[in-house]
């Protein structure tokens, strides 16, 4: 045992007389958390995959699928659920159905990582039907037939946990969400398999591609190739810069002339004439009569008989098998029209 210190020959605290007193307890409000909490982010930046064209090899790797769908961050707050696009746009009142199961978790507070999606009979993501459940671009229908497919866990319980390992955030979200839910949040299955075999088996199912995730990464927003995407079918978006009018294709339009962006300039990469059903393609028309152009954005030195040029504010999703020596879309197809909420950007190539 340390003895006392002796009695000091001066009083270290004023008058030694005066008596000491500290300032009376106040009861505990239960409701105040005992330990400082982080404070809940208003919004966080997402993550991005960085494009590869083949799985990274490693023990660190593990394996999802990719969802094609509308990327979304669920906000679990006390008193309130906010759905977030990747733009940052409150989109709350138009997944009803996430938002209802979200406030139903148990959870106190948590910023979910997750993608929106609309099943098929066979399990897969369609973005065309997703689409469809919204009312297309600029729709203002709610869907209440979205999934959203959970991947990850930025904020839980009062902390952030965006410095934590991939593998931490993981198992944290598992803890509320069973691999076996079928409600309208679920949990995106994550695989420890051979990239390259997981890959070919995404082919064989007709799916979009998978996600490869360094689970020993933090959370980081942006693109810093602590997650890798690689894609069964390429796709990417384009801005629509014109058309081609036909009075024999379905909606008088035998295609789309699509650009990229290179050093920050448009420049043309080809057109697209499938993809699009009748209705759809009488929908496109009418959008771009809204928005004609008197010259083109991009240089073009093909036909111009038959070609109508439009302000480049339209983004449309396209699959294509590759690229020409020339630089143009090879095989390209139509997916739909991508949402400026969803975050979407024309192409960099």
């Amino acid at each position: 045992m340390t003895k006392p210190p002796r009695k000091p020959s001066q009083p270290l605290l004023g008058d030694a007389e005066a008596p000491l007193r500290s300032r009376p307890r106040r009861r505990r409000d239960p409701d105040q958390p005992q330990l400082p909490f982080d404070p809940m982010p208003e919004r966080i930046e997402p993550c991005l995959a960085l494009l590869k064209p083949k799985p990274p090899k490693g023990p660190q790797w593990r394996f999802e699928i990719k969802w094609d769908g509308y990327r979304l961050h669920v906000h679990i707050e006390p008193g309130r659920v906010r759905i977030l696009t990747k733009g940052g746009h409150d989109w709350t009142h138009r997944f009803p159905a996430i938002a209802a199961e979200a406030a139903q978790l148990g959870v106190a507070t948590a910023i979910m990582d997750a993608e929106a999606v609309v099943l098929d009979e066979q399990g897969r993501s369609d973005f065309g039907r997703l689409q469809k459940s919204l009312g297309g671009r600029g729709g203002k229908r709610v869907s209440d037939d979205s999934v959203a497919m959970a991947f990850d866990l930025m904020y839980f319980d009062g902390h952030d946990l965006r410095g934590a390992e991939q593998h931490v955030r993981r198992h944290l979200l598992e803890s509320f969400l069973a691999d076996d839910r079928r409600g309208a949040i679920r949990l995106s299955e994550e695989l420890e398999a051979d990239g390259e075999l997981l890959l070919k088996v995404a082919r064989e199912h007709q799916l979009e591609g998978i996600i490869a995730k360094d689970r020993n990464s933090p959370y980081r927003s942006g693109r810093f190739g602590d997650w890798v995407k690689i894609k069964c079918v390429q796709s990417g978006s384009f801005a629509i810069v014109g058309y081609e009018l036909s009075m024999s294709a379905r909606g008088h339009l035998a295609g789309l002339m699509l650009a990229a962006r290179r050093g920050g300039k448009l420049v043309y990469v080809g057109h697209v004439g499938t993809g699009f059903k009748e209705s759809e393609a009488w929908k496109l028309r009418a959008m771009m009569n809204k928005i004609p152009a008197k010259r083109p954005a991009v240089d073009y030195a093909g036909s111009r008989k038959s070609v109508v040029w439009v302000r480049p504010t339209l983004i449309a999703e396209i699959e294509f098998i590759g690229w020409t020596a020339d630089g143009k879309l090879r095989h390209a197809s139509y997916k739909g029209l991508r949402e400026r909420a969803d975050g979407a950007v024309v192409e960099e190539i």
